[in-house]
């Protein structure tokens, strides 16, 4: 971990990178899918979401965390196939990112990011690029 400044334009930006956002969330797709069918389910969505972001379930009953993932599910799985596709799962990370965008705004703040989370992604990229 590593406190980094954050601002929505450098996520904005990472985001709107086509190229380097697919890698991302391709890497990130083949990770979660455990059973290396090509979709992800509910139950390997379930069991490995700690592998994609910080989310932690401990405060949240089991009704609520499967109230959750039929929202993700009902918006997401765009085909209704029960699974979530490799351009389904890009869509959900770019909107969940994008909305961060918009929460974070134009100025700067200090976080705390795990090393291989999206938004170190984001400052990765712009360092990069600058």
């Amino acid at each position: 971990m590593s406190i980094e400044f954050v601002d929505g334009q450098t996520v904005m930006e990472f985001v709107n990178d086509s190229q380097a956002f697919e890698k991302w969330t391709n890497e990130k797709f083949k990770m979660l899918d455990a059973d290396g069918d090509g979709v992800l389910s509910r139950d390997e969505l379930q069991k490995r979401v700690g592998k994609l972001s910080s989310m932690k379930f401990d405060l949240q009953s089991k009704d609520e965390i499967n109230s959750l993932y039929d929202v993700l599910f009902n918006k997401f799985d765009i085909d209704k196939s029960g699974t979530i596709d490799p351009d389904e799962f890009r869509a959900l990370i770019k909107e969940m990112m994008l909305a961060k965008a918009r929460g974070i705004g134009n100025s700067p703040i200090s976080i705390i990011l795990h090393e291989d989370s999206l938004l170190m992604r984001a400052v990765q990229h712009a360092s990069n690029t600058i």
